[in-house]
């Protein structure tokens, strides 16, 4: 009669990869902080929003009697005709001429300037220039209009358009210089040798090499600075006076009487007003985060 013995059952060796390869149950928390935090913020950002759009068709009469927050019973386009009648082109114009004509030439300078720290940096002047842009930073809008208004004064500029447009550029260039000297350091500097390998001239690799791989940064300051200069009052209220060199922040005081304040024109005309930087902003949302993240996160 013979015996089998049997080894007794031990629960199988978990190697070290096989752990590793085994999903992980993890628990996820809620945040619920965090989330009421959120809800709580969309309702303070959209109930402004939301008044400002439905009080643009109540009728001027009717304002005061109903309730604020409830949409219009028998809703009017009357306070976007009188906004419009009442030179809203002429303000539209004016805001367009003054940030086209401030963006352009703070974009370009501050390209030119961005290449020419980071290609020369080893020059001692071109080192206290990147310095002076940055102090440009620390110093607020506020407390430069006193000279910023004997300056123009002095010009004899106050009342006209270029007396926005010369302070806006001043006032655009620190953060674009500092926006783009961070990509165009990015960019590798075997592409530079390379091109000047093949007799290509500064100009030609800045135009050519420089502005194309910097377009993301480029795109993010031209939006940045529109919105920054398009939504501008201080400078329009101190340095002009006449109504036709009115912009549109500046021309929502055309709707403020003696005795009180058309509350629907004053939103309509807030509504038309933000309607080119919401379509601005819709078309560069993405390059305009990506812009100003990643040249810092690189």
């Amino acid at each position: 009669m013979t015996t089998t013995l049997t080894e007794p059952r031990h629960p199988q060796k978990v190697t070290h990869t096989e752990r590793q390869r085994r999903p992980r149950r993890t628990a996820r928390r809620r945040n619920w902080a965090g989330g009421l935090a959120g809800w709580l913020w969309l309702v303070v950002v959209a109930v402004p929003l939301y008044w400002t759009l439905i009080t643009s068709f109540k009728a001027k009469s009717g304002y005061y009697a109903s309730n604020p927050l409830v949409p219009p019973s028998d809703p009017t386009l009357e306070n976007y005709r009188f906004v419009i009648e009442s030179h809203f082109l002429r303000y539209f114009l004016n805001s367009v001429v003054v940030t086209a004509g401030a963006v352009v030439p703070a974009v370009v300078i501050s390209f030119m300037a961005a290449y020419a720290i980071v290609r020369g940096w080893r020059m001692r002047a071109l080192r206290a220039m990147n310095g002076l842009f940055l102090m440009g930073l620390a110093i607020p809008l506020q407390a430069t209009v006193i000279p910023v208004y004997l300056i123009i004064i002095k010009m004899h500029l106050y009342d006209n358009l270029l007396a926005l447009i010369l302070p806006s550029i001043a006032f655009a260039i620190p953060l674009s210089v500092l926006v783009l000297t961070n990509f165009i350091r990015d960019v590798p500097k075997e592409l530079f040798d390379s091109m000047k390998v093949d007799g290509a001239t500064e100009w030609t690799t800045l135009w050519r090499l420089a502005a194309p791989l910097t377009r993301p940064a480029i795109l993010t300051v031209t939006i940045f600075n529109s919105l920054t200069i398009w939504n501008g009052f201080l400078l329009p209220l101190i340095l002009t006076q006449s109504p036709d060199r009115r912009t549109l922040p500046l021309a929502l005081w055309s709707f403020q009487g003696q005795y009180g304040v058309n509350v629907p024109a004053v939103l309509a005309a807030v509504v038309l007003t933000t309607l080119p930087v919401l379509v601005l902003y819709a078309f560069g949302r993405r390059q305009l985060l990506s812009g100003l993240t990643a040249g810092f996160s690189r």
